[in-house]
């Protein structure tokens, strides 16, 4: 397993920094790309539990949400948002004619999803295409990395109070203490880094503290909220495309936060 998970990062990790160095619709579509995998796991989490998403209008919902943040910032997303309603809508009207049992529940839960991964992930590119943003992003995520990392070693080792029982067992509150500290340190430090790289000087190390710090604190809700889905309909991982990994979903779960928080918070700093 060990060997799996490294062999993946081994791979995937450059990859991801030249996706996030290029920008652009490159970086869109990249994340565009991700969100529409890790919304069609969405869908089979919720079919494996008995309902029926229409996998299609939501990958395309969610993909479209991610893209049209590119094209024009926040300008075209209530538009997408509201069209994928009622194609949604007019979609599970038809199913319940057909003979679908559950088709209201099945509407909800898609435009749950469209809303949640398509909507907030986009703040991915939101953050991506702030002043500097190219480094506040490479400050974020591997915040968040790190930050998970000492939360799951410091709490093997020395874990013993449960955080969410029934949520997550493992996860102990000294491990999530320790995540903080670790995501902290990584937003510091990396802030550090990129103050050599980045032109205006809004990058500093004191506000890579903070950035860590929130990451720290807020981003296991992601993962405790996939976690809550998963253990609704009783499925260990979203997928298996990341061998050792699971899903495209359970990578992103603390992401999805990430990058609405991560935006929100070098927005103020802007004005």
């Amino acid at each position: 397993m060990l060997r799996e998970r490294t062999v993946v990062v081994v791979i995937l990790l450059p990859t991801a920094f030249a996706i996030i160095a290029a920008g652009g619709w490159i970086f869109a579509a990249g994340v565009a790309l991700v969100l529409g995998l890790a919304a069609a796991e969405y869908a089979a989490l919720f079919r494996a539990h008995g309902l029926a998403l229409s996998t299609p209008l939501l990958v395309a919902g969610v993909a479209a949400l991610a893209l049209g943040r590119q094209a024009d910032g926040f300008g075209s997303g209530p538009a997408i948002l509201a069209m994928s309603g009622l194609a949604l809508m007019t979609w599970h009207l038809i199913d319940y004619e057909r003979g679908a049992g559950r088709s209201g529940t099945d509407f909800a839960v898609g435009l749950g999803g469209v809303a949640y991964l398509g909507w907030v992930g986009a703040y991915l590119v939101s953050l991506r295409s702030l002043p500097d943003g190219v480094w506040w992003l490479l400050t974020a995520l591997p915040a968040v990395w790190i930050g998970d990392s000492a939360a799951y070693f410091i709490g093997r080792a020395i874990g013993r109070r449960r955080l969410a029982p029934r949520l997550s067992p493992k996860k102990t509150w000294e491990g999530y203490l320790a995540g903080i500290v670790g995501a902290a340190a990584a937003g510091a430090g990396f802030a550090a880094l990129w103050t050599v790289a980045a032109p205006t000087g809004g990058v500093s190390a004191g506000r890579g503290l903070i950035l860590g710090a929130v990451m720290g604190i807020l981003t296991p809700l992601g993962d405790l909220g996939i976690s809550m889905i998963k253990r609704e309909v009783q499925i260990k991982d979203s997928g298996t495309i990341l061998p050792g990994h699971g899903g495209a979903l359970d990578r992103l779960d603390s992401w999805l936060w990430a990058g609405v928080l991560g935006y929100y918070l070098v927005e103020t700093w802007l004005h």
